[in-house]
């Protein structure tokens, strides 16, 4: 991270995706794809409310994530050493409901347990106010909370050994999960308030001697006029973040982070990267991926598949949803054939919590192994799965369940990979095992 970010500052025009999903696929997807993209380095990471010590609702810990993710990456061929571990959104927000204390008290042990683990990018967000707090929380209140986190992370550190972390600082985003309402357009962080947000953290990281802490801030959190509802995406817009861009040139060493660049064009990422905006956040839009891959198998399934020997997947998979709403009730608010939309088709993708009931992974399963010992015709895979029809026949995939749909979230990060890759670096061709 740090050479990154040297090098961007120094005028190549290089970013970083990281890919935020605890879904094993999609992890395997990125392992795939940067294997044949022959990149130094995967950022994955993992949110406070997917992994914490309580489990957050994956059910792991940080440790059990970083267990999981090298797993894969031993299956797969990827080198462990080419992994970087992030944590986002590291602060009190699962338990905002807690007052500012007993909450920070759960935070200064979630970012111990992250450190611990291995995780080395981390993201400090204090930013949330608990049930004791302002709202919103000053800036100064912020910055302490993040910089009490960050003392707890160099001192873990330098206890379990290994490199040292870097950081980002600062939010200008929803919560961890993204919008939860239809949304306007939306205003780009102002040049004085990012700012003021890295200079109110650079005090008082002096104030209580975080000074070498400080040197390895490598981003702040901004807001590019980048967001996505259930509908639709509000798209970057270079022309209104000119001087947010140009703000960041002057402060050696820090870079913006966008969130929420999922759904974004291609050359909208490209765009942001070469205006430092150059560490680009993906999480629904690599699931919603996912989504779509295992849909289409699921419409295979029914054009190939007898009958009484079907998965059911989809019919399955919606009715766990109506019979568990909780994770998907305080989102969307239709009825009738709107809300069943929404339930599969909505860009915040509240179906990603689904994939792990005990139901759906079973009749997953089943259409695996369908599909597996009776393997479609390609004319099928071309009609549901076109990314993955060119990848078997230009590229040597084997024709799979899993391939399939790892090569449909493979298409979704080719337009990362390009964004974060400058111009004179020639990615290979595709090359699957």
């Amino acid at each position: 991270m740090l050479d990154l970010v040297s090098r961007h500052k120094s005028g190549t025009p290089c970013g970083i995706y990281s890919v935020c999903s605890a879904h094993p696929l999609v992890i395997e997807a990125s392992f795939v794809h940067a294997l044949k993209s022959q990149l130094d380095v995967t950022l994955i990471e993992a949110t406070c409310n997917q992994v914490n010590q309580d489990g957050g609702y994956t059910g792991m810990r940080p440790d059990d994530f970083r267990e999981f993710v090298f797993a894969i990456a031993d299956r797969v061929g990827f080198d462990r050493s080419r992994i970087l571990l992030g944590g986002d959104h590291l602060g009190p927000n699962p338990w905002t409901s807690l007052t500012a204390e007993e909450a920070m008290k759960k935070a200064d042990v979630l970012i111990e347990q992250y450190v611990a683990a291995g995780f080395r990018k981390i993201h400090a967000d204090c930013s949330m106010s608990c049930v004791d707090d302002p709202v919103p929380l000053p800036e100064e209140t912020i910055a302490r909370r993040a910089a009490r986190l960050i003392r707890i992370a160099e001192d873990t550190q330098a206890r379990v050994g290994g490199e040292k972390c870097v950081y980002v600082i600062g939010t200008e985003v929803p919560v961890p999960g993204g919008a939860a309402e239809d949304l306007p357009e939306l205003e780009v962080t102002t040049p004085d308030a990012a700012l003021a947000t890295i200079e109110t953290h650079r005090a008082i990281f002096a104030e209580l001697g975080l000074n070498d802490a400080w040197e390895r801030v490598v981003g702040t959190v901004v807001q590019p006029g980048v967001e996505f509802d259930h509908h639709k995406v509000i798209d970057y817009k270079r022309s209104k973040a000119v001087r947010l861009s140009r703000a960041i040139e002057f402060l050696p060493g820090i870079l913006f982070e966008a969130h929420s660049t999922d759904y974004q064009t291609p050359k909208a990422l490209k765009e942001l990267v070469e205006d430092h905006f150059a560490i680009l956040k993906v999480g629904p839009g690599v699931t919603f991926a996912l989504r779509e891959a295992l849909w289409a198998l699921d419409a295979i399934e029914q054009e190939w598949i007898p009958e009484d020997k079907q998965s059911r997947f989809r019919k399955i998979t919606l009715e766990r949803m109506a019979a568990e709403p909780r994770n998907w009730a305080k989102y969307y608010h239709a009825t009738g054939p709107e809300l069943r939309f929404d339930l599969q088709y909505s860009l915040s993708d509240r179906i990603r919590y689904y994939w792990p009931d005990a139901a759906i992974t079973a009749a997953q399963e089943t259409m695996f192994d369908n599909l597996g010992t009776n393997p479609p015709p390609l004319a099928l895979i071309s009609q549901y799965l076109p990314d993955a029809y060119a990848a078997i026949r230009g590229g040597g995939l084997a024709l799979t369940p899993a391939n399939l749909v790892i090569a449909h979230i493979g298409a979704t990060l080719d337009g990362y990979q390009a964004a974060c890759t400058p111009m004179n670096v020639v990615s290979p061709e595709p090359a699957y095992a």
